[in-house]
């Protein structure tokens, strides 16, 4: 310190110097909070929108995959019914012609 200038304002600018230092310091924390919460949301918001779109994803499969089984179930039942009305229409050409040997003889 200056032994010229008087106590009073040698004390008065230490005061000012330590104002700007915290109020510069006080700036360079709030960027930096600002920062890291934008970070923070940055991270957190698409783990939001994720969730929900993976909820979606997820009845779009359980739906595709209902359908899928009615379809294969359906499927199933039409070639049992097919191969069931093949059987017994073979069965009954195969009487018929039967029959018709026993008229013949």
């Amino acid at each position: 310190m200056d032994d010229d200038k008087p106590i009073t304002e040698q004390a008065m600018e230490t005061i000012t110097t330590a104002v700007e230092a915290t109020k510069d310091a006080a700036v360079t924390a709030v960027k930096k909070v600002r920062k890291a919460a934008k970070k923070v949301a940055k991270k957190v918001a698409p783990k939001k929108a994720s969730k929900k779109k993976a909820k979606k994803a997820s009845k779009k499969s359980s739906k595709k995959a209902a359908k899928k089984s009615s379809k294969k179930a359906a499927k199933k039942t039409a070639k049992k019914a097919a191969k069931k009305t093949a059987k017994t229409t073979a069965k009954k050409a195969t009487k018929s012609k039967k029959k018709a040997r026993k008229a013949k003889r």
